[in-house]
């Protein structure tokens, strides 16, 4: 992980869940403070950004009121935690299937 905002996000979400269940979460408000102290609204949206990613690819879940949102309609105040091994299910079943490359065209 060589992204700083991944590595933050991470990096709060051990310690604020070290046995790693996705039980405890996080705010990303937290995690622009720590990476930018004096400037932490300004990497907020790349935060937001970044778990957004994260989400997809069933690393992290955002929730709002404590449940999980759907990654293509969300908006306000939401939490970032660890996901449940059926989220993490859930999302990768979500992705879009791989393509091989067919070298027989070539």
């Amino acid at each position: 992980m060589s992204d700083p905002i991944e590595s933050a996000i991470f990096e709060k979400l051990a310690k604020a869940d070290p046995k790693g269940v996705g039980g405890k979460s996080i705010e990303p408000a937290d995690v622009a403070k720590a990476l930018q102290p004096e400037q932490w609204q300004r990497m907020l949206p790349k935060v937001r950004h970044s778990a957004l990613a994260l989400m997809r690819q069933g690393k992290l879940t955002i929730t709002k009121k404590g449940k999980p949102v759907d990654p293509n309609a969300f908006k306000g105040v939401i939490r970032l935690r660890l996901p449940t091994e059926a989220e993490t299910a859930a999302a990768l079943a979500a992705l879009p299937p791989a393509v091989e490359d067919d070298d027989d065209f070539a």
